[in-house]
């Protein structure tokens, strides 16, 4: 799921001193695993691959060994929902005897006939998508919209193993064993399920595309894997008919007639590909980010309400994702959330209580970094020293925080260090940074409230990353902010 070639030093921007810990504002808390998981693998149980809450409070899990349980809000004891699922990797609780499950051959409706809490129908509801047998051919998902559509994501296989001899659909060898690839359709590919069963091929171009969701205004979002066609991990806002990239899975487009995709001219490929909103700069941000998952919780999980979270399985942290249109393009920044303090590796998957008051986190590990288990995070109800949003404009950006700034620190031009690059578009695995640039602010003007600050950037670059600093900042009472950091993707620039 996650790169390792180009690790960039963080150059201390993390975890450097802030003056309260994060867990002042946040709660952690472990969650018991069932008992049954225990006993089938060993006492850390199972990994956690979808969360969701039925109507009824009762928490919906499923395990990467095909198991779902159910958790009792009021008693605290899991029940067994389902069981004998392959690697299925996210739930849907549709209502409280019927849920949707993604497995690694279908999409799954699960139903509770009898009414007992254990699923007595186990029903294929859409399997038109191909599987070559490859271990990385992963089914992520499912998501659903106002509407009633499924949405799920399909892995693309990999090049460190083969393929079974029996496959299900059409098998294309023009792109087998090239190193990330899509032998069997749709791999690659946002799919829409509609209500009825039906498979509608949705976007292409994706590598790992390990986690989807949905903003406040029904917006699809997935997040996508540094690797080859990958510079580095990446936050898409995902629409129909686009294409994101990874060559791969063109192979699969209607009366596709190009040849082998990965052989098409850089600039041909280039040219119909649709850039991210957001880039997680790998090494510093996130070497392999998870699901989307948008604060619908209306503030009563603190100040950030409307904005997206995002998992990341490397590292013991979850990112913030602040978004905004510029010249037609939903674009935005990431800073990192809730980093370390007990925050276990693997962040897989993310849910909210029915109450809006706590964070479900699942943690999975598959064979790469992570961890198993689930833990929750509740806002204590105090206000986090920390950026709320930022925003493009026309001379550079504007900086609002949840707290009042200290004018001296705020004001200084000297205590923002800001550094500019892009990454390459190439068949290679990940890439460096290129084209690195390193400034300061010419100007840096604070609001009459003292909680936003205009920086002016000169020379201000379209389609790059801007690494901003802010640990030199403090705020009126004289303590850090608790995350000293903001990233954000200038792939448009205010006119």
């Amino acid at each position: 799921m996650m790169g390792k070639k180009y690790i960039i030093t963080a150059l201390c921007l993390i975890g450097s001193h802030t003056g309260a810990k994060v867990t002042n504002y946040y709660a952690l808390e472990n969650v018991q695993t069932p008992k049954l998981l225990v006993d089938r693998y060993g006492k850390n149980g199972s990994q956690t691959d979808g969360l969701d809450f039925m109507p009824d409070g009762r928490l919906v899990a499923c395990f990467v060994g095909g198991e779902v349980f159910t958790l009792h809000s009021k008693t605290g004891k899991w029940k067994l929902f389902a069981d004998g699922l392959h690697t299925p990797l996210g739930v849907v609780a549709l209502n409280n005897r019927e849920v949707m499950a993604s497995q690694r051959p279908e999409l799954t409706l699960l139903k509770d006939i009898d009414g007992d809490g254990v699923a007595d129908e186990y029903k294929s509801f859409c399997d038109d998508f191909g599987i070559s047998g490859n271990y990385h051919e992963f089914h992520f998902g499912p998501v659903r919209d106002r509407a009633g559509n499924y949405y799920v994501a399909l892995g693309t296989a990999s090049s460190g193993a083969d393929v079974r001899h029996e496959k299900r659909g059409l098998f294309d060898k023009r792109s087998y064993l090239q190193r990330m690839y899509a032998s069997v359709p749709y791999r690659g590919w946002v799919l829409q399920v509609t209500p009825k069963g039906k498979l509608v091929p949705w976007a292409s171009g994706l590598r790992t595309p390990n986690g989807l969701g949905f903003d406040l205004e029904g917006n699809l979002f997935v997040t996508d894997n540094q690797g080859d066609w990958v510079g580095t991990s990446k936050l898409h806002h995902v629409e129909k008919g686009n294409f994101y990239g990874h060559a791969a899975s063109l192979l699969w487009e209607k009366d596709w007639a190009g040849g082998k995709p990965v052989n098409l001219p850089l600039a041909k490929l280039n040219a119909r590909r649709q850039t991210a909103a957001v880039l997680f700069p790998h090494g510093l941000m996130a070497n392999s980010p998870s699901q989307p998952l948008v604060d619908s919780t209306g503030g009563k999980f603190g100040p950030f309400a409307g904005q997206l979270l995002v998992g990341e399985m490397n590292k013991g942290r979850i990112m913030r994702i602040m978004l905004e249109k510029v010249g037609g393009k939903i674009q935005g920044a990431c800073v990192p959330f809730f980093d370390g303090n007990g925050l276990s590796t693997g962040n897989n998957r993310l849910c909210f209580s029915p109450d809006g008051k706590t964070l479900w986190v699942g943690h999975s590990n598959h064979g790469w970094a992570g961890s198993r288990g689930i833990q929750k995070l509740t806002w204590t109800g105090k206000i986090p020293p920390d950026i709320h949003r930022i925003t493009l404009t026309q001379t550079g950006f504007s900086l609002t925080f949840t707290v009042p700034l200290e004018k001296a620190s705020v004001t200084s031009e000297k205590n923002y260090f800001i550094k500019s690059y892009s990454y390459k578009y190439h068949v290679g695995y990940g890439s460096p940074q290129v084209n690195v640039k390193k400034t300061i602010p010419s100007k840096a003007v604070l609001s009459g409230d003292a909680k936003t600050v205009h920086l002016s950037i000169p020379n201000m670059e379209a389609r790059r990353i801007y690494e901003i600093s802010l640990q030199n900042l403090r705020t009126a009472d004289g303590s850090a902010l608790i995350n000293p950091l903001v990233v954000y993707h200038a792939h448009n620039l205010r006119e």
